[in-house]
């Protein structure tokens, strides 16, 4: 048997045999206009779908409270890592700097998500800037690949007015404890022992938005507009990396994939 004849045999065994890692490209965006809002770092993870972000109508759950009031990602990224051993996650920034979401701002990133007959769901969660503990994230599970590995994209998720969350754990008062306000210390505020809770559902959700505008953010930003329930306020796409090979095959080709975080 020629070296080509072997060649081709092991590449058709690896073409045979299921290819379960993937690399997708995730992009977010923020579509406020300028003088409207902002978001923190996104937090992104792909696991086995029994990971529990947050239960909307329920005490928030740890690791989501720090992001909520304060964009800090680290405590659900450890939890994460705890309950989802076999699970990828990553905390996802655009480069420009605080407070890294600006409205018109978006960011892309090649996304390694392991074992994908495994880690076929996604969750998300980012801070809205200037708030006491407002912030978007999936309550419900977003199915991204089928039980055989499978892409089932491209995904888009639009995050509208409406599904902003109210964390529940600080009093709204944009002159309390905010985070990301000028002259204002981000770990004051007023303790509240609410549920999470879509933040249009609670009362005078709209007075305190309007609250807000005219407030300067901590990196020098004006708010000089807020949004609506049924304002488009950002997009999560998530499309299969362009120019990425299985891992399945590069591994059968002799070659190493590098998992990016």
């Amino acid at each position: 048997m020629n070296r080509n004849t072997v060649l081709m045999l092991g590449l058709a065994a690896v073409t045979a045999a299921p290819a379960f890692a993937q690399t997708v490209q995730i992009r977010i965006e923020n579509l406020q206009e300028p003088g409207g809002m902002a978001f923190t770092p996104f937090w992104v993870g792909f696991h086995d779908g029994t990971f529990d972000v947050f239960d909307g109508g329920s005490p928030a759950a740890g690791g989501i409270t720090e992001i909520a009031e304060l964009g800090d990602t680290g405590p659900l990224s450890s939890r994460f890592a705890m309950e989802q051993p076999m699970g990828v996650d990553a905390t996802f920034a655009d480069p420009s700097g605080p407070p890294v979401f600006s409205p018109g701002e978006s960011a892309t990133m090649s996304f390694d998500v392991g074992d994908a007959s495994v880690n076929r769901y996604f969750n998300y969660a980012s801070m809205v800037v200037p708030t006491n503990d407002l912030f978007v994230g999936n309550d419900v599970r977003r199915e991204i690949f089928d039980d055989t590995g499978t892409f089932l994209g491209p995904i888009t998720i639009d995050i509208f007015g409406r599904n902003v969350y109210d964390n529940g754990t600080e009093v709204n008062d944009i002159t309390d404890g905010p985070a990301f306000v000028a002259g204002i210390d981000a770990t004051g505020g007023t303790d509240e022992f609410e549920d999470v809770l879509l933040f249009f559902s609670r009362p005078g959700a709209d007075d305190y938005l309007s609250s807000i505008i005219g407030t300067t953010t901590a990196p020098g930003d004006d708010i000089t507009r807020v949004f609506t329930e049924g304002d488009l306020i950002g997009r999560i796409t998530i499309v299969p990396a362009p120019g990425v090979a299985s891992v399945g095959l590069l591994a059968g080709l002799g070659l190493v994939a590098r998992r990016r975080r």
